[in-house]
């Protein structure tokens, strides 16, 4: 287990946002959003790149070999031909965390019949965990507090650093020692 402080990385995936053209709002929701919710002093970085499978994997390898201990991908997870978030993700990955993409559309369901055309997903390389999001920061709320409360406990099983969440907003579940 790490005792440094937790690392937590934001990258945007989006062609227009990277060149200036759109505002990002999808990194600054997570990071409101963690800031919010997470209780434990976080470093947090952000980056934006532009759309695609190569890029996508190329910045999350140089995050996980700094050791980020949660890194979050807002944008590229839709149907379109530039969507290619969740490719890139898979080039990095060890193992994949099925259930995250699977509660995070049950979840946005809930809001909007068009979330089943997400493809939201988690997973794990070395000791950092990556989730994917939408890019609206009420989306992204939506899909965080449907998994978070699995995030403090993942990261403890894989050596991340440990944080701990307000319970008044996200109950974080460990289970307890026998």
């Amino acid at each position: 287990m790490s005792l440094a402080q937790p690392r937590a990385a934001i990258v945007t995936v989006s062609d227009r946002a990277s060149r200036g053209e759109y505002e990002d709002k999808g990194g600054p929701g997570c990071e409101a959003w963690l800031r919010e919710v997470v209780t434990t002093p976080l470093t947090i970085t952000r980056d934006i790149i532009p759309d695609g499978r190569d890029n996508v994997a190329a910045l999350l390898r140089r995050l996980v070999g700094e050791q980020a201990d949660l890194i979050l991908v807002t944008g590229g997870t839709g149907p379109a031909p530039s969507d290619q978030t969740p490719e890139g993700v898979a080039a990095v990955i060890e193992k994949e965390l099925a259930g995250f993409g699977e509660e995070m559309r049950r979840a946005s369901l809930l809001e909007v019949p068009t979330a089943i055309l997400s493809r939201q997903s988690a997973g794990i390389a070395g000791q950092s965990l990556i989730i994917t999001l939408p890019g609206k920061p009420t989306a992204i709320a939506t899909c965080l507090n449907a998994v978070f409360a699995a995030v403090p406990y993942c990261l403890d099983l894989i050596g991340a650093a440990r944080i701990e969440t307000d319970p008044a907003r996200i109950q974080s579940f460990r289970p307890k020692a026998k």
